[in-house]
Protein backbone atom coordinates (compact mmCIF):
# COMPACT_ATOMS: atom_id res chain seq x y z
CA UNK A 1 0.00 0.00 0.00
CA UNK A 2 1.68 3.13 -0.95
CA UNK A 3 2.01 5.45 1.98
CA UNK A 4 -0.25 8.53 2.04
CA UNK A 5 1.00 11.32 -0.17
CA UNK A 6 0.48 15.03 -0.11
CA UNK A 7 -2.22 16.35 -2.46
CA UNK A 8 0.28 17.92 -4.83
CA UNK A 9 2.52 14.90 -5.24
CA UNK A 10 2.82 12.60 -8.21
CA UNK A 11 5.66 10.32 -9.18
CA UNK A 12 7.58 11.47 -6.15
CA UNK A 13 7.82 15.07 -7.41
CA UNK A 14 6.02 17.89 -5.59
CA UNK A 15 3.97 20.47 -7.37
CA UNK A 16 2.29 18.14 -9.84
CA UNK A 17 -1.36 17.20 -9.86
CA UNK A 18 -2.20 13.66 -8.76
CA UNK A 19 -2.73 11.19 -11.60
CA UNK A 20 -6.27 9.79 -11.35
CA UNK A 21 -5.10 6.49 -12.82
CA UNK A 22 -2.92 5.64 -9.83
CA UNK A 23 -5.53 6.67 -7.27
CA UNK A 24 -8.13 4.59 -9.11
CA UNK A 25 -5.77 1.61 -9.22
CA UNK A 26 -5.00 1.84 -5.50
CA UNK A 27 -8.69 2.07 -4.57
CA UNK A 28 -9.73 -0.87 -6.76
CA UNK A 29 -6.82 -2.95 -5.46
CA UNK A 30 -7.71 -2.27 -1.80
CA UNK A 31 -11.30 -3.31 -2.52
CA UNK A 32 -9.96 -6.61 -3.89
CA UNK A 33 -7.77 -7.01 -0.79
CA UNK A 34 -10.75 -6.56 1.53
CA UNK A 35 -12.91 -8.91 -0.52
CA UNK A 36 -10.17 -11.54 -0.49
CA UNK A 37 -9.87 -11.37 3.29
CA UNK A 38 -13.64 -11.68 3.63
CA UNK A 39 -13.61 -14.74 1.37
CA UNK A 40 -11.05 -16.61 3.47
CA UNK A 41 -13.55 -18.06 5.99
CA UNK A 42 -15.98 -18.98 3.18
CA UNK A 43 -13.86 -20.26 0.32
CA UNK A 44 -13.49 -23.81 1.67
CA UNK A 45 -17.14 -24.51 0.82
CA UNK A 46 -17.06 -23.23 -2.76
CA UNK A 47 -14.64 -24.28 -5.45
CA UNK A 48 -15.70 -21.33 -7.59
CA UNK A 49 -15.05 -18.86 -4.77
CA UNK A 50 -11.68 -20.43 -3.99
CA UNK A 51 -10.72 -20.29 -7.66
CA UNK A 52 -11.67 -16.60 -7.77
CA UNK A 53 -9.71 -16.06 -4.54
CA UNK A 54 -6.66 -17.66 -6.15
CA UNK A 55 -6.85 -15.39 -9.20
CA UNK A 56 -7.24 -12.24 -7.09
CA UNK A 57 -4.31 -13.21 -4.87
CA UNK A 58 -2.16 -13.63 -7.95
CA UNK A 59 -2.16 -9.91 -8.75
CA UNK A 60 -3.71 -7.63 -6.11
CA UNK A 61 -0.62 -7.30 -3.87
CA UNK A 62 1.82 -7.27 -6.81
CA UNK A 63 -0.18 -4.35 -8.24
CA UNK A 64 0.07 -2.46 -4.94
CA UNK A 65 3.77 -3.18 -4.59
CA UNK A 66 4.58 -2.12 -8.15
CA UNK A 67 2.82 1.21 -7.56
CA UNK A 68 4.69 1.56 -4.25
CA UNK A 69 7.98 1.05 -6.05
CA UNK A 70 7.03 3.50 -8.78
CA UNK A 71 6.35 6.24 -6.21
CA UNK A 72 9.58 5.42 -4.35
CA UNK A 73 11.84 6.30 -7.30
CA UNK A 74 12.89 9.64 -5.81
CA UNK A 75 13.60 8.27 -2.34
CA UNK A 76 17.06 8.97 -0.98
CA UNK A 77 18.62 9.64 2.41
CA UNK A 78 17.48 13.26 2.47
CA UNK A 79 16.27 14.11 6.00
CA UNK A 80 12.74 15.14 5.00
CA UNK A 81 12.20 11.86 3.15
CA UNK A 82 13.56 9.81 6.04
CA UNK A 83 11.21 11.66 8.39
CA UNK A 84 8.27 10.86 6.13
CA UNK A 85 9.31 7.20 5.99
CA UNK A 86 9.38 7.05 9.77
CA UNK A 87 6.11 8.89 10.38
CA UNK A 88 4.21 7.37 7.43
CA UNK A 89 5.43 3.76 7.62
CA UNK A 90 7.45 2.93 10.76
CA UNK A 91 5.14 4.62 13.27
CA UNK A 92 1.92 3.09 11.82
CA UNK A 93 3.69 -0.29 11.91
CA UNK A 94 4.43 0.07 15.62
CA UNK A 95 0.93 1.34 16.39
CA UNK A 96 -0.95 -1.40 14.53
CA UNK A 97 1.49 -4.16 15.42
CA UNK A 98 0.52 -3.31 19.01
CA UNK A 99 -3.18 -2.65 18.35
CA UNK A 100 -4.00 -5.94 16.58
CA UNK A 101 -2.81 -8.25 19.41
CA UNK A 102 -4.54 -6.02 21.99
CA UNK A 103 -7.72 -6.23 19.91
CA UNK A 104 -7.44 -10.02 19.90
CA UNK A 105 -6.96 -10.06 23.66
CA UNK A 106 -10.14 -8.08 24.23
CA UNK A 107 -12.47 -9.43 21.53
CA UNK A 108 -11.27 -13.03 21.38
CA UNK A 109 -10.62 -13.25 25.14
CA UNK A 110 -7.03 -14.44 24.72
CA UNK A 111 -5.04 -12.66 27.46
CA UNK A 112 -1.89 -14.58 26.56
CA UNK A 113 -1.68 -13.03 23.05
CA UNK A 114 1.87 -11.68 22.73
CA UNK A 115 2.90 -8.33 21.29
CA UNK A 116 6.05 -8.54 19.20
CA UNK A 117 7.45 -5.89 16.88
CA UNK A 118 9.67 -8.53 15.27
CA UNK A 119 6.83 -10.79 14.10
CA UNK A 120 4.43 -8.81 11.86
CA UNK A 121 0.86 -9.72 12.66
CA UNK A 122 -1.79 -10.11 9.96
CA UNK A 123 -1.69 -7.01 7.70
CA UNK A 124 1.29 -5.20 9.20
CA UNK A 125 3.81 -7.23 7.19
CA UNK A 126 3.34 -4.82 4.30
CA UNK A 127 4.46 -1.82 6.35
CA UNK A 128 7.51 -3.71 7.54
CA UNK A 129 8.32 -4.73 3.96
CA UNK A 130 7.74 -1.22 2.57
CA UNK A 131 10.07 0.26 5.18
CA UNK A 132 12.86 -2.17 4.23
CA UNK A 133 12.27 -1.86 0.48
CA UNK A 134 12.28 1.92 0.54
CA UNK A 135 15.44 2.08 2.64
CA UNK A 136 17.20 -0.07 0.03
CA UNK A 137 16.00 2.06 -2.89
CA UNK A 138 19.40 3.79 -3.42
CA UNK A 139 20.99 0.35 -3.80
CA UNK A 140 18.57 -0.72 -6.54
CA UNK A 141 19.12 2.57 -8.35
CA UNK A 142 22.86 1.98 -8.22
CA UNK A 143 23.24 -1.60 -9.48
CA UNK A 144 23.36 -2.38 -13.20
CA UNK A 145 20.66 -5.12 -13.33
CA UNK A 146 18.32 -4.51 -10.40
CA UNK A 147 15.40 -6.74 -11.45
CA UNK A 148 17.45 -9.90 -12.20
CA UNK A 149 19.27 -9.40 -8.89
CA UNK A 150 15.99 -9.00 -6.98
CA UNK A 151 14.59 -12.13 -8.66
CA UNK A 152 17.73 -14.04 -7.71
CA UNK A 153 17.34 -12.99 -4.08
CA UNK A 154 13.67 -14.02 -4.11
CA UNK A 155 14.54 -17.40 -5.59
CA UNK A 156 17.21 -18.04 -2.97
CA UNK A 157 14.82 -17.01 -0.18
CA UNK A 158 12.19 -19.48 -1.42
CA UNK A 159 14.67 -22.31 -0.85
CA UNK A 160 15.90 -21.07 2.55
CA UNK A 161 13.59 -22.02 5.44
CA UNK A 162 16.33 -20.90 7.87
CA UNK A 163 15.29 -17.29 7.24
CA UNK A 164 12.54 -17.74 9.82
CA UNK A 165 9.62 -15.47 10.68
CA UNK A 166 11.41 -12.39 12.03
CA UNK A 167 10.14 -9.25 10.25
CA UNK A 168 8.36 -11.62 7.84
CA UNK A 169 11.54 -11.65 5.76
CA UNK A 170 10.29 -14.40 3.45
CA UNK A 171 7.56 -12.08 2.21
CA UNK A 172 9.91 -9.12 2.13
CA UNK A 173 12.35 -11.00 -0.09
CA UNK A 174 9.88 -12.94 -2.25
CA UNK A 175 7.80 -9.82 -3.04
CA UNK A 176 10.96 -7.72 -3.55
CA UNK A 177 11.05 -8.12 -7.40
CA UNK A 178 7.70 -6.35 -7.74
CA UNK A 179 8.96 -3.34 -5.79
CA UNK A 180 12.18 -3.22 -7.81
CA UNK A 181 10.16 -3.50 -11.02
CA UNK A 182 8.10 -0.48 -9.92
CA UNK A 183 11.32 1.42 -9.23
CA UNK A 184 12.51 0.65 -12.75
CA UNK A 185 9.30 1.70 -14.49
CA UNK A 186 8.57 5.02 -16.16
CA UNK A 187 5.18 6.69 -16.79
CA UNK A 188 5.21 5.55 -20.41
CA UNK A 189 5.30 1.91 -19.30
CA UNK A 190 1.90 2.36 -17.68
CA UNK A 191 0.67 3.95 -20.90
CA UNK A 192 1.44 0.71 -22.75
CA UNK A 193 -1.08 -1.31 -20.74
CA UNK A 194 -3.74 1.38 -21.00
CA UNK A 195 -4.17 0.94 -24.76
CA UNK A 196 -7.47 -0.31 -26.18
CA UNK A 197 -5.86 -3.43 -27.67
CA UNK A 198 -4.53 -4.47 -24.24
CA UNK A 199 -7.95 -3.95 -22.66
CA UNK A 200 -9.53 -6.21 -25.25
CA UNK A 201 -6.86 -8.91 -24.87
CA UNK A 202 -7.17 -8.81 -21.08
CA UNK A 203 -10.73 -10.21 -21.23
CA UNK A 204 -9.80 -13.69 -22.55
CA UNK A 205 -6.69 -13.67 -20.34
CA UNK A 206 -8.77 -13.14 -17.21
CA UNK A 207 -11.31 -15.71 -18.40
CA UNK A 208 -8.52 -18.25 -18.87
CA UNK A 209 -7.11 -17.35 -15.44
CA UNK A 210 -10.46 -18.06 -13.81
CA UNK A 211 -10.64 -21.45 -15.50
CA UNK A 212 -7.09 -22.29 -14.43
CA UNK A 213 -7.85 -21.07 -10.90
CA UNK A 214 -10.90 -23.34 -10.68
CA UNK A 215 -8.87 -26.27 -12.04
CA UNK A 216 -5.99 -25.64 -9.60
CA UNK A 217 -8.10 -25.57 -6.43
CA UNK A 218 -7.67 -29.26 -5.50
CA UNK A 219 -4.23 -29.50 -7.11
CA UNK A 220 -2.27 -26.54 -5.69
CA UNK A 221 -1.48 -25.24 -2.23
CA UNK A 222 -2.89 -21.71 -1.91
CA UNK A 223 -0.03 -20.81 0.44
CA UNK A 224 2.25 -20.33 -2.58
CA UNK A 225 0.36 -17.11 -3.32
CA UNK A 226 1.18 -15.64 0.12
CA UNK A 227 4.97 -15.82 -0.45
CA UNK A 228 5.53 -16.28 3.27
CA UNK A 229 7.09 -19.77 3.31
CA UNK A 230 10.04 -21.56 1.78
CA UNK A 231 9.38 -24.54 -0.49
CA UNK A 232 10.45 -27.04 2.18
CA UNK A 233 7.89 -25.57 4.62
CA UNK A 234 5.17 -26.27 2.04
CA UNK A 235 6.25 -29.92 1.69
CA UNK A 236 8.06 -29.46 -1.64
CA UNK A 237 11.70 -30.06 -2.65
CA UNK A 238 13.97 -27.01 -2.39
CA UNK A 239 14.27 -26.56 -6.15
CA UNK A 240 10.50 -26.07 -6.49
CA UNK A 241 10.81 -22.75 -4.65
CA UNK A 242 12.88 -20.92 -7.30
CA UNK A 243 10.74 -22.40 -10.07
CA UNK A 244 7.55 -21.22 -8.38
CA UNK A 245 9.00 -17.74 -7.80
CA UNK A 246 9.62 -17.34 -11.54
CA UNK A 247 6.28 -18.91 -12.50
CA UNK A 248 4.32 -16.78 -10.03
CA UNK A 249 6.20 -13.66 -11.12
CA UNK A 250 5.23 -14.24 -14.75
CA UNK A 251 1.58 -14.99 -13.94
CA UNK A 252 1.33 -12.04 -11.54
CA UNK A 253 2.77 -9.60 -14.09
CA UNK A 254 0.37 -10.82 -16.77
CA UNK A 255 -2.72 -10.41 -14.58
CA UNK A 256 -1.45 -7.14 -13.10
CA UNK A 257 -1.07 -5.74 -16.62
CA UNK A 258 -4.65 -6.84 -17.38
CA UNK A 259 -5.84 -5.21 -14.15
CA UNK A 260 -4.07 -1.93 -14.98
CA UNK A 261 -5.56 -2.05 -18.47
CA UNK A 262 -9.07 -1.81 -17.03
CA UNK A 263 -8.33 0.86 -14.41
CA UNK A 264 -10.11 4.09 -15.46
CA UNK A 265 -7.82 6.93 -16.51
CA UNK A 266 -10.22 9.77 -15.74
CA UNK A 267 -11.51 11.00 -12.38
CA UNK A 268 -14.26 8.81 -10.95
CA UNK A 269 -16.44 9.04 -7.85
CA UNK A 270 -13.89 6.87 -6.02
CA UNK A 271 -10.70 8.58 -7.25
CA UNK A 272 -10.28 10.70 -4.11
CA UNK A 273 -10.44 7.51 -2.02
CA UNK A 274 -7.16 6.37 -3.57
CA UNK A 275 -5.33 8.76 -1.22
CA UNK A 276 -6.73 6.88 1.79
CA UNK A 277 -5.93 3.30 0.88
CA UNK A 278 -3.51 2.85 3.79
CA UNK A 279 -6.39 3.67 6.14
CA UNK A 280 -8.68 1.18 4.45
CA UNK A 281 -5.94 -1.45 4.40
CA UNK A 282 -5.06 -1.31 8.09
CA UNK A 283 -8.52 -0.63 9.52
CA UNK A 284 -10.55 -3.22 7.61
CA UNK A 285 -8.48 -5.92 9.31
CA UNK A 286 -10.25 -5.16 12.61
CA UNK A 287 -13.64 -5.82 10.98
CA UNK A 288 -12.50 -9.10 9.41
CA UNK A 289 -10.87 -10.29 12.63
CA UNK A 290 -13.90 -9.27 14.70
CA UNK A 291 -16.07 -11.39 12.41
CA UNK A 292 -13.67 -14.29 12.80
CA UNK A 293 -13.45 -14.01 16.61
CA UNK A 294 -17.19 -13.54 17.08
CA UNK A 295 -18.23 -16.33 14.71
CA UNK A 296 -20.02 -14.09 12.23
CA UNK A 297 -18.85 -16.25 9.34
CA UNK A 298 -20.15 -19.45 10.92
CA UNK A 299 -23.75 -18.91 9.82
CA UNK A 300 -24.60 -21.59 7.27
CA UNK A 301 -26.48 -19.25 4.93
CA UNK A 302 -23.34 -17.14 4.45
CA UNK A 303 -21.68 -20.17 2.86
CA UNK A 304 -24.25 -20.24 0.06
CA UNK A 305 -24.03 -18.16 -3.14
CA UNK A 306 -26.28 -15.34 -1.93
CA UNK A 307 -24.45 -15.20 1.39
CA UNK A 308 -21.09 -15.05 -0.37
CA UNK A 309 -22.34 -12.20 -2.56
CA UNK A 310 -23.56 -10.34 0.52
CA UNK A 311 -20.22 -10.75 2.33
CA UNK A 312 -18.38 -9.56 -0.79
CA UNK A 313 -20.60 -6.47 -1.08
CA UNK A 314 -20.26 -5.62 2.61
CA UNK A 315 -16.47 -5.97 2.46
CA UNK A 316 -16.27 -3.61 -0.54
CA UNK A 317 -18.60 -1.09 1.12
CA UNK A 318 -16.73 -1.21 4.44
CA UNK A 319 -13.28 -0.64 2.97
CA UNK A 320 -14.69 2.17 0.80
CA UNK A 321 -16.01 3.89 3.92
CA UNK A 322 -12.67 3.44 5.69
CA UNK A 323 -10.86 5.28 2.87
CA UNK A 324 -13.00 8.42 3.20
CA UNK A 325 -11.73 11.77 4.50
CA UNK A 326 -13.71 11.74 7.80
CA UNK A 327 -12.06 8.43 8.72
CA UNK A 328 -8.69 9.81 7.67
CA UNK A 329 -9.15 12.80 9.96
CA UNK A 330 -10.02 10.58 12.93
CA UNK A 331 -7.07 8.20 12.50
CA UNK A 332 -4.45 10.58 11.14
CA UNK A 333 -2.75 10.61 14.55
CA UNK A 334 -1.79 6.96 13.97
CA UNK A 335 -1.26 6.93 10.19
CA UNK A 336 0.36 10.30 9.53
CA UNK A 337 1.40 11.74 12.90
CA UNK A 338 3.03 15.14 13.09
CA UNK A 339 6.24 14.47 14.99
CA UNK A 340 8.38 17.57 14.56
CA UNK A 341 9.24 17.28 18.26
CA UNK A 342 11.04 13.98 17.60
CA UNK A 343 13.47 15.24 14.95
CA UNK A 344 16.32 17.68 14.76
CA UNK A 345 15.70 20.47 12.30
CA UNK A 346 17.84 20.10 9.21
CA UNK A 347 20.38 22.90 8.68
CA UNK A 348 19.38 23.26 5.02
CA UNK A 349 15.73 23.49 6.01
CA UNK A 350 16.54 26.19 8.58
CA UNK A 351 18.44 28.12 5.93
CA UNK A 352 15.46 27.91 3.55
CA UNK A 353 13.12 29.18 6.26
CA UNK A 354 15.45 32.09 7.08
CA UNK A 355 15.62 32.94 3.38
CA UNK A 356 11.81 32.94 3.12
CA UNK A 357 11.54 35.16 6.20
CA UNK A 358 14.08 37.62 4.83
CA UNK A 359 12.25 37.68 1.50
CA UNK A 360 8.95 38.49 3.24
CA UNK A 361 10.62 41.28 5.21
CA UNK A 362 12.08 42.77 2.02
CA UNK A 363 8.65 42.66 0.37
CA UNK A 364 7.11 44.48 3.35
CA UNK A 365 9.78 47.16 3.17
CA UNK A 366 9.22 47.49 -0.58
CA UNK A 367 5.46 47.83 -0.16
CA UNK A 368 5.93 50.44 2.56
CA UNK A 369 8.33 52.43 0.41
CA UNK A 370 6.02 52.39 -2.60
CA UNK A 371 2.85 53.10 -0.60
CA UNK A 372 1.02 56.44 -0.40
Amino acid sequence: MPSPRKPGEQSGKPGKQRDAFFDNAKYLAIVLVAMGHAWEPLKGDSRILEGLYTVVYTFHMPAFIIISGFFSRSFDARPDRLKRLITGVAVPYIVFETAYPLFKRVVDHTPDQDISLLDPWYLTWFLCALFIWRLTTPVWKLVRWPLPLALGIAMLASASPEIGDDLDLQRVLQFLPYFVLGLSMKPEHFQLVRRRSVRILSVPVFAAALVVGWWAVPRMNTAWFYHRDAAQELGAPWWVGPVMVLAMFGCSLLLTACFFAWVPRRRMWFTALGAGTLYGYLLHGFLVKAGDYQGWFDHAWLHRPLGEILVTTLAAAAVTLLCTRPVQRVFRFAMEPRMEWAFKQDAAELARERQKTEQREREKVSVGFLGP
